[in-house]
């Protein structure tokens, strides 16, 4: 810790400067969205250092490096980072960043933050690294208990799932879909799971197999590419009435987009436990406009903004309440991660983008007490459809 290494400008008195190791993408597969994410996540740091932490003579301070999502890269530039920083807390992107240093943090005594949801494989206990949402599966799994319950039958929704071998990300989404479905038969049933290459350009075979095995719902977690492809399979077919469901990385904007519009992606899903970036005027919209306005971010509101400000506000909050138990001087990497698994995070202490949180040792994301949001498009226009919709509790997998 050095005091005053990246100080605010034209402030008079002394302060405790806490640094903050980035880990993002800027030359790899994420670096088309990795402006939106570390711009907003530095912006939620900018803005709880003057409202928050100036009383208290404490600001927060973020240095961003490259690691192009690569594992080696990452254990390389650690070190360095380290000595450089002394950080309390890294934000990291995701599995790259989990992967390199989940193994080194318990030592080096800093804890981890990552955006993503979590991961069956990662569901150990006694974790240093911290996820903002829990699993891929667990947010699913709340689409598809919410959308039985929206259709007024008992009959269990029928899901093809497009997936890929080529991610352990990937085999770990479609694991614990099918882990579900096996323990809630009522609610699920899997009648088949595809396996794709990396960048599927016609899926029109596959996707004719799963409607033909009924099929009313298409699972897509993969990347864009697959959603489009699915898509593209289903408008050819003529079975557009069949939705698929998406997540935050590959999401209904970014895939319309892709396709050439928006309306391209009229009656599919996205599903997620944090704030969406809808134009529905909610808190988490609104403070990102504070953020874009009188913290000068440079940024859009997207997927990966929201994503940035959630691992900002979780960060920011965690070491607000190790000040408070420790005072302003000497916090260490330990306390913030004491912090983070004693203290609650209600919504609106992160402005609604993220749902109430509390961590434990059982894992390294938030297990019960959760909930998603579930957006679509209508009409041509991205909304929000549904709000804290309640995250079953799933066994491991």
């Amino acid at each position: 810790m050095a005091a005053g290494v990246f100080g605010l400008a034209g402030t008079a008195q002394a302060q405790t400067t806490y640094n903050i190791a980035g880990l993002a993408d800027f030359t790899g597969p994420y670096a088309d969205v990795m402006k939106d994410m570390t711009g907003c996540r530095k912006g939620v740091l900018d803005w709880w250092s003057e409202e928050v932490g100036k009383a208290q003579g404490v600001a927060l301070r973020i240095k961003e490096y490259d690691t192009r999502y690569d594992v080696a890269q990452v254990a390389s530039l650690w070190p360095g980072i380290k000595s450089e920083l002394d950080p309390v807390a890294i934000l990291g992107i995701g599995g790259s960043d989990a992967a390199a240093l989940q193994q080194r943090l318990p030592n080096d005594k800093v804890p981890q933050i990552l955006a993503t949801a979590g991961y069956g494989f990662a569901w150990k206990s006694d974790s240093w690294v911290f996820n903002a949402r829990a699993t891929y599966p667990h947010e699913v799994a709340a689409f598809y208990t919410w959308l039985q319950k929206k259709s007024g039958s008992t009959a269990p929704i029928k899901v093809g799932v497009i997936s890929s071998e080529v991610s352990p990300a990937y085999v770990d989404i479609h694991k614990g879909t099918e882990k579900f479905a096996k323990d809630n038969p009522k609610i699920l049933e899997v009648v088949e799971t595809v396996y794709t290459e990396a960048q599927p350009t016609d899926l029109t075979q596959q996707v004719n197999r799963l409607v033909r095995k009924g099929a009313t719902v298409l699972q897509v977690f993969n990347n864009t590419a697959s959603v489009v492809a699915t898509r593209r399979a289903l408008q050819s077919l003529g079975k557009t009435n069949i939705p698929i469901v998406m997540s935050a990385h590959n999401g209904l904007v970014s895939s319309g987009k892709a396709l050439g519009g928006l309306e391209q992606m009229e009656g599919n899903f996205e599903v997620y436990g944090m704030a969406m970036s809808t134009d529905d005027p909610t808190p988490a919209r609104a403070y990102f406009e504070q953020l874009r306005t009188k913290y000068k971010a440079q940024v859009s509101y997207t997927s990966a903004c929201i994503m940035g400000m959630s691992q900002g506000l979780i960060v920011a909050r965690a070491v607000e309440q190790a000040i408070k138990t420790k005072g302003a001087k000497g916090v260490k990497g330990e306390d913030v991660r004491a912090a983070l698994l004693t203290t609650p995070m209600p919504s609106e202490r992160s402005f609604g983008v993220l749902p109430d949180l509390q961590y434990g040792k059982d894992a390294p994301f938030p297990t019960e007490g959760l909930a998603v949001n579930i957006g679509t498009v209508e009409k041509g226009k991205y909304k929000l459809l549904e709000q804290n919709v309640p995250m079953p509790v799933l066994n491991k997998w």
